[in-house]
C-alpha cells in the first residue's frame, strides 16, 4: 500500500509474518548488567499486566501475530524495543486486534518509562470468514482489512513517537489511508461506501471510548493509554476533513448516539 498521506509520515513495508507467543521471557546471558535485567524484567511485567487487562475484556489467544524478522531490523517503523506483535481478543462475534509492543520499555536506555506510553486496537465484528480463523488459530488474521490497517496506523504511530501528547491536546484525531487501490487486503474487503473518491479511507484514534477501561495505571514504569482506531464512512471523512477538530468531536458523539460506538462496523449507515 502505497501509505498514507499521514498525519505523522512514515511509510512502512510489511515484513513476513509469524505466530508467536503472547508472552515471550528471555534468558539474560550470565554477563547481562543489572539496567538490561531490569529492563527485561520491566518489559515481561509490561507484557504481564497487558495480558491481565485483555484477558478481562475478552477471550485472549496464547499465540499473537507477529514476525519472523523485526521490521526494525529491515528499514520499517521502530517501535520502543525490536518486539513488534498483535494480540487477538475474541469477543462473541467480534475480534479486537491490539498492538503488542508500543509501551514496551526502550531497548537500551533507563528512565523513559513505558515506552510510546500506549497501544492501540481495533474491534469489528466484520472480518471474512476465511480471515478469522477459529479459537486458537491466528495466522488467517493476517489476510484481514483489519490486522493491514491496525498494522499501518502502528507503523504511522510509531513514527510520531506516540500519539498520547497529540490526543491530550487536539482530542480525537483524524488519520487518512490513500492508496486504498493498491492494499493487499484493505481494498477488496471494504465496500465503496468507506473509500473516498480520491482513493482514501479515514479513521478516529482515541474515540468513541469502549466498554471497557483504556487507561493502564499499574505498569511497571509508567501508565499506559489503549487508543482505538475506528474505521469511518467516505462521507463521514469528508465531514472531518471539512469541519476539523469540532467535526470530529461530533461525529464521535454521533457514532455514540447510534449505538456504534468505538466498533468498525461494516454494515453501518453514515452519521453524517
Amino acid at each position: 500500500m502505497s501509505f498514507f498521506r499521514k498525519l505523522f509520515g512514515l511509510s512502512s513495508k510489511p515484513s513476513a509474518e509469524a505466530e508467536s507467543p503472547a508472552v515471550q521471557p528471555a534468558e539474560m546471558p550470565a554477563s547481562a548488567s543489572a539496567a538490561e535485567a531490569a529492563n527485561q524484567a520491566a518489559r515481561e511485567a509490561s507484557g504481564e499486566c497487558l495480558d491481565r487487562h485483555w484477558q478481562g475484556v475478552g477471550t485472549v489467544e496464547q499465540d499473537v501475530l507477529g514476525y519472523l524478522i523485526s521490521p526494525s531490523f529491515t528499514g520499517g517503523p521502530q517501535w520502543p524495543s525490536t518486539r513488534q506483535a498483535y494480540r487477538v481478543v475474541r469477543r462473541g462475534e467480534s475480534i479486537l486486534l491490539a498492538t503488542e509492543g508500543l509501551s514496551d520499555p526502550f531497548d537500551d536506555a533507563e528512565g523513559m518509562g513505558n515506552g510510546f506510553e500506549m497501544e492501540l486496537f481495533l474491534e469489528s465484528a466484520d472480518i471474512p470468514e476465511h480471515a478469522r480463523g477459529k479459537p486458537g488459530e491466528v495466522d488467517p488474521l493476517k489476510y484481514s482489512w483489519a490486522f493491514e490497517l491496525l498494522q499501518h496506523v502502528a507503523g504511522t504511530v510509531a513514527g510520531a513517537g506516540g500519539i498520547v501528547e497529540q490526543i491530550e491536546q487536539h482530542g480525537v484525531l483524524s488519520l487518512e489511508l490513500p492508496g486504498v487501490s493498491q492494499s493487499q487486503h484493505i481494498g477488496e474487503q471494504l465496500t465503496a461506501h468507506f473509500v473516498s473518491d480520491d482513493d482514501v479511507v479515514g479513521v478516529l484514534l482515541g474515540g468513541p471510548a469502549p466498554d471497557f477501561p483504556t487507561q493502564l495505571n499499574d505498569m511497571p514504569l509508567s501508565p499506559v493509554s489503549l487508543v482505538a482506531v475506528v474505521l469511518i464512512t467516505a462521507s463521514e471523512l469528508d465531514y472531518v476533513r471539512s469541519g476539523g477538530r469540532a467535526a470530529r468531536e461530533d461525529l464521535v458523539q454521533r457514532l455514540q448516539t447510534a449505538g456504534v460506538g468505538h466498533r468498525s462496523d461494516l454494515q453501518r449507515a453514515s452519521v453524517v
